[in-house]
């Protein structure tokens, strides 16, 4: 097993092609913005998110994706008068500025590509045909998520890894460079934009008619179940994230609460307080205005605009005299756009400066059959053999 002289070579080897060209898989969950695709949206979705942590068997799917579609269509078509979600729409001019704030260090060498977890014609595998087709050779897969788990980044590289199965042909796989972002929950950039937004907000809108103490914050995570399958499941990054935005608030604003924004699925325990729960509670310990900021969500989305609707229209009833504040994600705020492509740019840099590697995904197989017996050989050699590359 100790690497050979000719084994390195033919792994340094540099790339025929010189191809010298990233592309960047920038990924989102895409939501549909018709009725018709509704049934479709929400059976993938049920099969790729439900699947990692509902004991829920999978002759399910087709049927309750239709009498969800039904519901959705209750909640969009007869109470949003056919709400068309803008998501796609920001994702979109999120792609098109990180990919401009790239452009000016890389140039042409970078190309910023949208991928959705849902939504063709941009479905993963559709993208990548085009990646491929166009002659990249290196990857860099970004999911612009904001906490890392199963229902978020990892349902974004099994995607990916699914499209990359179906697109090899032979013995050598045509990318030849791969690096990852994961989520940005605790880049201190991040976390100082969206506390700076909440103090924005309330120095021009609420500071004039409450006081500090009485101005309700509540930050809105992704909801998650707190069974996985032993997955990550973000519960994790979610808190700590919350936490770092708090600490930026709360010296100035005592009444700060997470908020989770839950899908609530039958036989599944999430995350609590709810956004509404959360918001209530507030109101109990003297909050004359509640400010509701997602931090969870990088990109506007039905969660974070019908969801969080529902939830002061309901709160609104029970507490008249509260003034309640709905913000948006950071969306394409030109302070996020920046930081998200300088979040990208050591990678870029690692994959043109890397030597390509040419991967034979035939030989896969063949080391699964083998490999175990290796391992139990030499402990000693394996580190000496990882010295050599560097």
């Amino acid at each position: 097993m100790v690497a050979t002289p000719e084994k390195q070579q033919q792994i340094t080897a540099p790339n025929a092609s010189g191809n010298d060209r990233v592309a960047v898989l920038l990924m989102g969950y895409g939501e549909v913005e018709s009725y018709e695709d509704f049934a479709n949206y929400n059976e993938q979705a049920l099969n790729l998110l439900t699947a990692k942590f509902a004991p829920v068997p999978t002759w399910v799917y087709p049927p309750l994706a239709k009498l969800l579609a039904i519901f959705d269509f209750h909640e969009w078509g007869h109470q949003h008068g056919n709400f068309i979600s803008p998501h796609n729409k920001i994702f979109e001019q999120q792609r098109a500025g990180i990919e401009k704030n790239l452009q000016e260090k890389w140039g042409e060498r970078v190309k910023v590509f949208k991928a959705f977890n849902f939504c063709a014609p941009f479905l993963p595998e559709q993208v990548l045909t085009e990646i491929k087709a166009e002659g990249f050779d290196k990857l860099l897969i970004y999911p612009l998520l904001v906490v890392d788990s199963i229902f978020t980044s990892g349902i974004a590289v099994e995607q990916v890894n699914n499209a990359l199965v179906s697109l090899t042909d032979g013995s050598e796989h045509w990318i030849k460079g791969q690096r990852y972002i994961p989520s940005f929950y605790n880049e201190p950039d991040y976390i100082e934009l969206v506390a700076r937004l909440v103090e924005e907000k309330i120095a021009k809108d609420l500071a004039v008619a409450h006081l500090p103490s009485q101005t309700g914050i509540v930050l809105m995570n992704h909801g998650c179940p707190h069974e996985a399958k032993g997955f990550t499941s973000g519960i994790v990054e979610s808190q700590a994230m919350y936490e770092l935005v708090r600490e930026k608030l709360m010296y100035k604003f005592p009444l700060i609460s997470v908020g989770w924004l839950n899908h609530q699925t039958p036989l599944i325990k999430w995350t609590q307080p709810n956004a509404e729960l959360a918001a209530q509670n507030l109101i109990d310990l003297g909050a004359t205005a509640i400010v509701y900021m997602p931090i969870g969500f990088a990109t506007e989305n039905h969660e974070t605009l019908l969801d969080v609707h529902h939830i002061t229209h309901a709160l609104k009833r029970r507490n008249p005299h509260v003034t309640y504040v709905e913000m948006p994600c950071v969306n394409d705020h030109p302070d996020f756009l920046k930081m998200a492509a300088n979040w990208a740019n050591p990678q870029i840099e690692a994959l043109l400066s890397e030597q390509a590697v040419a991967v034979n995904p035939q030989l896969a197989a063949v080391q699964a059959t083998h490999h175990h017996h290796h391992d139990h050989d030499d402990h000693g050699h394996s580190h000496s053999e990882h010295s050599h590359h560097h």
